[in-house]
């Protein structure tokens, strides 16, 4: 049991007065409100996430990697908007001010905060359940924004980085599936320490007709799209699996897709229900391929195609053949699991 008071723990592990303030930050930590002032022109995107212990990570997480977390699945709700980072607030529920804990988290979430040029400018603390709140604020220019609610027909429906990687690294550790030690390693990296695709997200600045991040599922997130765009879309089942990186330890396969084998429609359900991935699937129009790539290629991201935006709606997932594939793919809900 620590002695540490509310404020002295702020003033130890959250206060960095040595640290320079963006220009939009005209007051941080120290009153009862941050004052903010947005550049000239531009518009605030802001977004809140809660991590909550034993719903969104183990007790035992390590809590570096969990403060890098915690920022993270905010920074990359900024990203899916094509929006810069300002700074943010943090609500830290505690049940014990654990000095070796403290150090741990606030070292993690401000390697990441300090690599976004991203100050934290308030918030609060209390003793209770872990519970971790931060809201995000970011800006980007009036009209630039990416949405949710312009996919057209005819799209491309691209995904930046690897998926599915989280949720079997969550599978592992439940001992529900098996991984070798190395590659049981990075898939656990992708879920505790995933990379908000910020850069990429301002680079998709008028290219991207329509994006989101994938936080509770590939089919989840893009259905989230094809909501708000009134379209539908239709996934090839090859292009998807291979985003799974560890794909390999779980089937063996070299490149081709067996719908009818019980590891490759594994691998698949990972990719399009697994969540915690925290990349971006967006739209972007097909002569826009080559702008695509060079937007990512500028942010030294890997973008994959795996399907198109129809006009009708719902998804179809489809096998090399045609045919469309059906399976047991649904995405994360809080309220149903």
């Amino acid at each position: 049991m620590s002695d540490l008071g509310e404020f002295a723990l702020i003033a130890r592990y959250f206060e960095r007065s040595q640290h320079p303030l963006p220009t939009q930050v005209v007051l941080g930590i120290g009153d009862d409100c941050a004052l903010l002032q947005p550049t000239p022109g531009m518009q605030w995107a802001i977004s809140s996430d809660m991590l909550v212990s034993g719903r969104h990570f183990f007790a035992d997480v390590n809590p570096r990697t969990l403060g890098h977390k915690a920022l993270a699945v905010n920074l990359s709700d900024l990203a899916a908007c094509g929006a810069r980072p300002v700074g943010f607030t943090l609500a830290l529920s505690l049940p014990d001010a654990d000095p070796a804990w403290l150090q741990g988290f606030s070292q993690g979430l401000f390697a990441l905060a300090d690599a976004h040029h991203c100050p934290l400018v308030g918030g609060d603390t209390t003793r209770g359940p872990l519970n971790i709140c931060i809201t995000v604020f970011g800006e980007t220019p009036p009209g630039q924004a990416l949405l949710r609610s312009g996919a057209r027909a005819g799209d491309d429906i691209w995904v930046s980085g690897t998926l599915g990687d989280a949720a079997l690294a969550l599978h592992c550790l439940w001992g529900r599936d098996q991984l070798p030690a190395e590659a049981l390693a990075l898939a656990r990296q992708r879920l505790e320490q995933p990379t908000p695709r910020v850069a990429l997200g301002q680079a998709l600045r008028g290219i991207a007709t329509a994006a989101a991040d994938v936080s509770d599922g590939l089919l989840g997130d893009l259905g989230h799209i094809l909501e708000r765009s009134r379209v539908g879309a239709e996934l090839e089942a090859l292009d998807a699996i291979n985003l799974l990186a560890a794909r390999a330890h779980i089937t063996g396969a070299s490149g081709t897709f067996d719908p009818h084998s019980q590891a490759d429609s594994t691998a698949l359900r990972y990719v399009l229900s697994g969540g915690d991935d925290y990349e971006l699937v967006f739209t972007a129009a097909l002569e826009s391929r080559l702008q695509v790539e060079s937007a990512a290629t500028g942010c030294g991201t890997r973008v994959t195609r795996i399907g198109r935006i129809v006009r009708d709606p719902g998804v179809t997932v489809k096998a090399p053949d045609g045919s469309a594939l059906h399976g047991p793919w649904a995405s994360f809900d809080h309220f149903a699991t």
